[in-house]
């Protein structure tokens, strides 16, 4: 994983406790509070730290959501990663893989709207770095979906279907509010799947599982 935070600690398995530590505690807090009116010294405090120990691993508070992005996007990109089947890809396998990453979505729901709630506070450098990881998923499947059915859809085809089909996890969790009055995860997953299959021109309908 890429690290753009400059650490005044030379002990990199202390820094990825310590790290891992701030992360899973800046988590809760921006769920609760939000980015911007969580203070540096709550951190702090809930990692069990000084305000001056916080200071030793990272230098500011937008250190703090780097790092939380780079934790969620590396969680997602290692769920595809390990899914995602390219030396033998296949139909079933790129409709198992999209249904997990929908269940992924399901569990991190929160992590996903801090992603995309406080993208903008984040310094010009640290952004391009995180877009760069979901550029990196998104060609992850869009090589599958091409891979596999480049006898029906363009690359070109490819890379927007790929782009869909994040959006569409995604939209599970920021629209939560009325998607989940209206259908179960199972639900939505089936159906997004029958959608996709209708979109590459598929006639044999895929069940989960």
């Amino acid at each position: 994983m890429e690290d753009n935070v400059v650490s005044s600690v030379k002990d990199e398995a202390l820094i990825t406790k310590r790290r891992h530590q701030i992360i899973k505690s800046a988590i809760q807090l921006f769920k609760e509070k939000g980015f911007h009116r969580t203070t540096t010294r709550e951190i702090a405090q809930k990692c069990g730290f000084s305000i001056g120990t916080l200071y030793e691993y990272i230098r500011t508070k937008e250190d703090v959501l780097f790092l939380v992005y780079q934790s969620i996007h590396e969680r997602v990109y290692q769920h595809l990663h390990e899914k995602v089947d390219l030396k033998d890809v296949s139909s079933s396998n790129i409709m198992d893989t999209i249904a997990s990453y929908y269940r992924l979505v399901d569990e991190m729901q929160d992590e996903v709207i801090i992603l995309y709630q406080e993208i903008k506070s984040l310094h010009i450098s640290k952004k391009e770095v995180v877009l760069q990881k979901e550029r990196a998923m998104v060609e992850l499947l869009t090589r599958a979906i091409y891979t596999c059915y480049d006898d029906k859809v363009s690359e070109k085809e490819a890379t927007l279907i790929a782009n869909n089909i994040f959006v569409q996890g995604q939209m599970w969790a920021f629209r939560r509010w009325t998607l989940q009055k209206q259908y179960t995860i199972d639900e939505y997953i089936q159906m997004q799947l029958v959608l996709f299959q209708k979109t590459i021109g598929l006639t044999t309908i895929y069940e989960e599982g």
